[in-house]
C-alpha cells in the first residue's frame, strides 16, 4: 500500500538504470531494460550461503527511548500524504522534515503539521536525491518512505547510512542482493529497518495471533495469505499512480509484486524467524492477460500504454516450506475482476480460520462441520485493539494501530514488533517467485537472513502491553 511521490520522468528514466546484472524482462517496446532494484533472472539459482556477519544482529536491540519521536516522511503521494496525518495524531511525534519532488504536495503536507500547531517542517524537493540531505540531518529520528518500489531501497540505504532508523511500505527491495545489504547496514550501523506491514495489525490477524499462541489451533498446519485487489482502473490512472511506474512493475516480473500482505501476517502465525524458519518458495503463474484486455477496452490508441508488454502473472500462486514442515500458500491477483481478499488463513489439528468472510471451526467448541461465529473470540483481541476499538484513518484502522505502536516502542525504549529480518523474509518472495516461475516452478531457497538465529523463540507483534 505504498504510494508515489515521484516524477513520471524519474520512473521512466531510471527504469534502465541501477540495475547492472538485473535485465529481467522488457519494459515497453521489449528492449530488456532493467528497474532498479529489479530481480535478476540469475536468481534462479539456489539462493547462495548467508555472507559473513559485518555487525551484531539487531535481533532483541530496543530503541534508545526519547520523550519526543522526530520523523522525516519522504513520498507525499496518496499514501505518505494520508500517513501523515495519524503521524500528527499521535502523541510525542514532531514532523521535522518532509520530501517529495512535487513541491505542491510538501507545501499542503506543511501545512497539516503548521495547522497541528508544530513548527513548519524543514522541505526538500530539489531533486530526485534530496531525500539523501533528509537523511543526513541531526535532528531526525525515524525516516519514513513511501515512494514507488524502485526507490525503497537507497532511501532506506541512505537513511540507516545516516544513522536513522527507517520504516518501508511495501516492498522494502526488490532483489536478494539489496535485501541482504540492509541486514547488513543495519546491523552496522545499530539502526532498525522496518518493513510497516499494516495487515500485521490488523484486528482479525491479531486476534488469531493471539489465539494460535494459545494453542486454540493445535499444533500448525498451514496458513494461506494473499493480496488479490482488482488495480486495473487505478494503474492506468496518471493521478492516483503518478505516472506509470506502479503498472510498468507488470512488464518487469512474473511473479509475486507484494508478498508482504499476505506473507507477514502468515510468518507471524507460524514463528518465522521466531522458532521456524521459511526455507524455499514455489511459484506458478498464469498467462498476463489481464492488463492487456483492460487496455483494449479503455485506453485510446495513442495511449502510452500501448507500448508496454505485460508479463506479470495475473495470478501467482506460491507454495513456501518452513523447517519444520509446515506450508503457507501466497497469491497474487491485481489484474482481473475480483473482490478484495487477503485469504488470511490458518489450519491446525484442532480447527481452521478462514477470513473474507471471517468464520471459523474449532474443535471442541464446534461440531457438525459447520463454521462457528469467530466474535464469540472477541476476548482474544490484541490488548492494542481492546485500547484502541475505533482507530481513526484508513484500512480499519491497522494502519494508525501499527503507527501507534511503532511510537510507543521508540518512546519507551522498546523492542520493535518486527526487524529488518523479517523486513527481507517477507520481501524476498519477489524476486524469488519470478525465479521460480522462470524456472517452470522450480523450488528457490529462501535465504535466512538471521543467519541461525532463527532457532531461538522470541516475542513479536504478540506483545504485552508496556507498563510505561
Amino acid at each position: 500500500m505504498n504510494d508515489q511521490g515521484f516524477s513520471r520522468r524519474s520512473v521512466i528514466r531510471t527504469a534502465g538504470a541501477a540495475g547492472a546484472g538485473l535485465g529481467i524482462g522488457a519494459l515497453g517496446t521489449g528492449t530488456a531494460d532493467a528497474a532498479p532494484g529489479a530481480a535478476a533472472d540469475a536468481g534462479e539459482a539456489q539462493a547462495p550461503a548467508a555472507p559473513p556477519r559485518q555487525g551484531e544482529t539487531m535481533i532483541g536491540v530496543p530503541f534508545e527511548g526519547r520523550s519526543t519521536i522526530r520523523v522525516g516522511i519522504v513520498g507525499l503521494g496518496q499514501r505518505g500524504g494520508s500517513m501523515i496525518d495519524l503521524f500528527l495524531a499521535l502523541k510525542g511525534v514532531r514532523v521535522t522534515a518532509l520530501c517529495d519532488t512535487v513541491r505542491e504536495k510538501t507545501e499542503r503536507a506543511a501545512k497539516k503539521v503548521t495547522d497541528a500547531g508544530q513548527p513548519a517542517p524543514a522541505l526538500y524537493t530539489k531533486g530526485e536525491h534530496d531525500f539523501e540531505k533528509l537523511c543526513r540531518r541531526g535532528d531526525l529520528d525515524f525516516v519514513y518512505v513511501a515512494t514507488p518500489w524502485e526507490w525503497h531501497f537507497p532511501m532506506a540505504k541512505a537513511a540507516l547510512k545516516g544513522g536513522k532508523h527507517v520504516g518501508v511500505e511495501c516492498p522494502i527491495a526488490l532483489d536478494l542482493k539489496e535485501l541482504w545489504e540492509l541486514v547488513d547496514l543495519s546491523e552496522r550501523h545499530r539502526k532498525h529497518c522496518m518493513q510497516l506491514e499494516n495487515c500485521a495489525y490488523g484486528q482479525n490477524e491479531m486476534r488469531v495471533l493471539r489465539m494460535a499462541h494459545e494453542g486454540l489451533f493445535g499444533d500448525l498446519l498451514h496458513s494461506a495469505g494473499a493480496y488479490i485487489h482488482d488495480l486495473r482502473e487505478l494503474m492506468f490512472d496518471p493521478d492516483y499512480y503518478e505516472g506509470p511506474w506502479r503498472r510498468r512493475w507488470h512488464t518487469r516480473l512474473k511473479g509475486d509484486l507484494y508478498p508482504n500482505h499476505g506473507f507477514g501476517p502468515a510468518s507471524n502465525y507460524m514463528d518465522v524467524n521466531r522458532g521456524d524458519r521459511a526455507v524455499r518458495i514455489s511459484t506458478f503463474g498464469t498467462p498476463s492477460l489481464g492488463l492487456a484486455a483492460y487496455r483494449k477496452q479503455h485506453m485510446p490508441p495513442d495511449h502510452e500504454s500501448w507500448k508496454e508488454t505485460y508479463v506479470e502473472s495475473d495470478m501467482s500462486i506460491s507454495l513456501v516450506q518452513t523447517a519444520k514442515g509446515r506450508v503457507i500458500r501466497l497469491e497474487h491477483n491485481v489484474s482481473n475482476p475480483h473482490p478484495y481478499d487477503r485469504l488470511n488463513l490458518l489450519a491446525g489439528t484442532k480447527g481452521v480460520f478462514e477470513d473474507y468472510p471471517p468464520r471459523i471451526y474449532l474443535e471442541p467448541d464446534m461440531s457438525g462441520h459447520e463454521w462457528g461465529d469467530f466474535g464469540k473470540y472477541k476476548d482474544f483481541d490484541h490488548w492494542l485493539w481492546k485500547e484502541h476499538a475505533n482507530p481513526p484513518g484508513g484500512h480499519g484502522g491497522m494502519d494508525y494501530i501499527m503507527l501507534f505502536r511503532l511510537v510507543q516502542c521508540m518512546r519507551l525504549g522498546l523492542v520493535p514488533d518486527f526487524d529488518v529480518y523479517d523486513a527481507a523474509t517477507w520481501t524476498s518472495p519477489v524476486p524469488l517467485s519470478h525465479a521460480s516461475i522462470k524456472a517452470k516452478g522450480m523450488p528457490q531457497e529462501i535465504p535466512d537472513f538471521t543467519r541461525g538465529l532463527w532457532k531461538k523463540e522470541r516475542t513479536g507483534i504478540d506483545s504485552e502491553k508496556p507498563k510505561g
